[in-house]
C-alpha cells in the first residue's frame, strides 16, 4: 500500500501555486489587451496571438515534458519549468513590440508545459485514498479560480500600475515556488521511462501551429488564398504524419494512442477539450465586450467575472469528494451541460444589454467548471497504471490547451465573419475589437447592435461545443475502465528532506 508522504501538503501547495500562476497567464492578459494594443500598436490578429502563443507553447510541449518527467524526475522537470516560466515573464514585461511579446509568450508556454505536465502526477504520487480526492478537488478549484479570476487580477494590475505588471508579478511568486519545490517536494522517477519522441514533437507542434495560424489569419488573407489553403493542407498532412509516427513508435511514442482503447480516457480528453474550446475560449470575447463595448474599466471588467469565480471555488472541492461515490461520467455530463446552458443564457444579450445579462450564465457555467475540473484530474490518471501517469496527465493537459488555442482561433474566425456580414465595408480586425470608437463611418449604436448580435451567435456556437462534449464524455466514460494504483510504490521516491 502506498504510504502517506510527509511532504504531500507541501507538494500540493507548490503544485497549486504553480498551476494558478501558469493558468492565470491564460486569462490575465485578456483585460490588458486594449492597453497592450495601444502601447505596442498591435492588430486584432496579433492580440489573438498574444493569447494563443502561450496556449500553443503549452499544447506543443506538454507531451514531451511529460515523457521527460518520467525519465529524469517529475520534480526536476517541474522546477525547470518554473525557472523558464519566471524568466519568460520578465521578457514579457520588457517587451517593446508585438513580435517580442508573442515570442516571449511562447517561451512562457514552454515553461508552463513542464509545470502542467507534472502537476497531476506529482499529486497522484504524493496522495492516496480519500486524501487524493481532496487534493484533486483543491487542484481543480485552483484551476477554476485561476481561469476565472484572471480578468480581475489583470484589471487591477493594469489599471492601478500598468499592463507590464501582469507579467512582473510572476517573478517573486516563481522564485518562492522554486525554493519550496527544492526543499519540500519529493522527487518521483519512473523506472518505465522512455526516450524523447522527436518526430512526434515536430509533427504535432508543426501541424498545430499551421492550423492555428490559418484560423487566425483566414479572414484577413482570404480562406481561398494560397497561403491559408497551403497552411490548412500542411496542418492536415503533419497531424496525419503525427498519428502515423505514434502508431509506429510503439512503446516509445510520446502520445500512446493505445490509451484511447479505454473509452473513459477518450471521454476525459473530450471533456477537457470541450471545456476549453467553449467557455475558456469565450473569455477573450466576453472581456472585449464588457470592456470595449460596454465601456467598463479594466478593474471593473475583472470584477464582473467574480460570480463565476466564487461558484467554481465552492463547487470544485465538493465535486472532488463526491467523485469517490458518484461516477465521473455523471460529473462530466452534468458539468458540461451546465456550461452549455450557461453559454445559451449569455446569448440573450442585445444592443441594450448591460453586463448583468451575463450573470445567470456566469453562475451556471461556474458550477459546471467547478464540477468538471477535478473530475478531469481523477480520470486522467485513474484509467492508467501509475507508470503511465506522466504521459496520461500530459495528454489530458494537451487537450485542454489545444482546446484553448483552437477555440480562440476558430471562434475568432467565425466572429469576424459574422461581423463582416453585418458591416461589410469595415476590416474584420477593426470590427472584432468591440470598440465603437475605432469603427469609422458606422454609427456607434449600429455597430453595438451588430457586435452584440454576432457575439450572441458565438455564444450559441460555443454552447453547442459544450453540449456535444457533455454527450460524448458521458457516453464514453465507463467506470470499469478505471484501474487501481497498487503499483504506485514501484516508482522511485526520493525525499526532498
Amino acid at each position: 500500500m502506498l504510504e502517506k508522504h510527509p511532504n504531500r501538503w507541501w507538494t500540493l501547495g507548490a503544485v497549486c501555486v504553480a498551476t494558478f500562476m501558469l493558468l492565470l497567464d491564460i486569462t490575465v492578459v485578456n483585460v490588458a489587451l486594449p492597453d497592450i494594443a495601444k502601447d505596442l500598436h498591435t492588430s486584432f490578429s496579433e492580440l489573438q496571438w498574444v493569447v494563443d502563443a502561450y496556449a500553443l507553447g503549452l499544447a506543443s510541449f506538454l507531451l514531451t515534458t511529460g515523457t521527460l518527467a518520467d525519465r529524469f524526475g517529475h520534480r526536476r522537470v517541474f522546477v525547470y519549468g518554473l525557472i523558464a516560466f519566471t524568466c519568460a515573464s520578465i521578457l514579457c514585461g520588457i517587451a517593446t513590440s508585438p513580435t517580442f511579446l508573442i515570442l516571449a509568450r511562447g517561451f512562457q508556454g514552454l515553461g508552463g508545459a513542464a509545470m502542467f505536465a507534472t502537476s497531476l502526477s506529482l499529486i497522484a504520487q504524493a496522495f492516496s485514498g480519500a486524501d487524493r480526492g481532496t487534493a484533486f478537488g483543491i487542484w481543480g478549484a485552483t484551476i477554476g479560480a485561476a481561469v476565472a479570476i484572471g480578468p480581475l487580477v489583470g484589471g487591477v494590475l493594469t489599471q492601478q500600475i500598468s499592463w507590464e505588471a501582469i507579467f512582473f508579478v510572476n517573478v517573486p511568486i516563481g522564485i518562492a515556488a522554486v525554493a519550496v519545490s527544492l526543499l519540500r517536494v519529493d522527487e518521483f522517477r519512473s523506472p518505465w521511462a522512455q526516450r524523447v519522441d522527436l518526430p512526434g514533437l515536430v509533427t504535432f507542434s508543426g501541424g498545430l501551429f499551421l492550423l492555428i495560424f490559418a484560423l487566425v489569419r483566414g479572414n484577413a488573407e482570404g480562406w481561398g488564398s494560397t497561403l491559408i489553403v497551403g497552411f490548412l493542407v500542411g496542418a492536415v498532412v503533419l497531424l496525419a504524419a503525427f498519428v502515423a509516427v505514434e502508431l509506429r513508435a510503439g512503446e516509445q511514442a510520446m502520445f500512446d494512442l493505445s490509451l484511447f482503447r479505454k473509452p473513459a480516457f477518450g471521454g476525459a480528453s473530450i471533456a477537457a477539450f470541450g471545456l476549453s474550446a467553449s467557455m475558456f475560449a469565450m473569455f477573450l470575447y466576453i472581456t472585449l465586450y464588457i470592456q470595449n463595448t460596454l465601456g467598463y474599466t479594466p478593474q471593473q471588467t475583472g470584477l464582473r467575472f467574480l460570480p463565476l469565480t466564487v461558484v467554481s471555488f465552492v463547487v470544485a472541492p465538493i465535486a472532488g469528494r463526491v467523485s469517490r461515490t458518484v461516477p465521473l461520467r455523471v460529473l462530466f455530463g452534468l458539468g458540461m451541460t451546465l456550461v452549455g446552458v450557461g453559454l445559451l443564457l449569455m446569448s440573450s444579450i442585445d444592443a441594450n444589454s448591460d453586463w448583468t445579462a451575463l450573470l445567470p450564465g456566469f453562475i451556471l457555467a461556474g458550477a459546471g467548471i467547478g464540477m468538471v475540473n477535478p473530475s478531469l484530474a481523477q480520470a486522467a490518471v485513474g484509467v492508467v497504471p501509475p507508470q503511465r501517469a506522466g504521459m496520461a496527465s500530459g495528454i489530458n493537459s494537451t487537450f485542454r490547451q489545444v482546446g484553448i488555442a483552437t477555440g480562440i482561433a476558430g471562434l475568432g474566425a467565425i466572429f469576424q465573419g459574422l461581423l463582416t456580414n453585418k458591416i461589410p465595408n469595415v476590416p474584420s480586425e477593426v470590427l472584432a475589437t468591440g470598440n465603437p470608437n475605432l469603427v469609422r463611418g458606422v454609427p456607434p449604436h449600429e455597430y453595438v447592435a451588430a457586435y452584440s448580435a454576432s457575439l450572441s451567435d458565438l455564444f450559441v456556437i460555443a454552447a453547442i461545443v459544450a453540449f456535444v462534449s457533455a454527450v460524448l464524455s458521458f457516453a464514453l466514460t465507463r467506470q470499469r475502465d478505471f484501474v487501481g494504483h497498487a503499483a504506485a510504490p514501484e516508482a522511485e521516491v526520493v525525499s526532498a528532506a
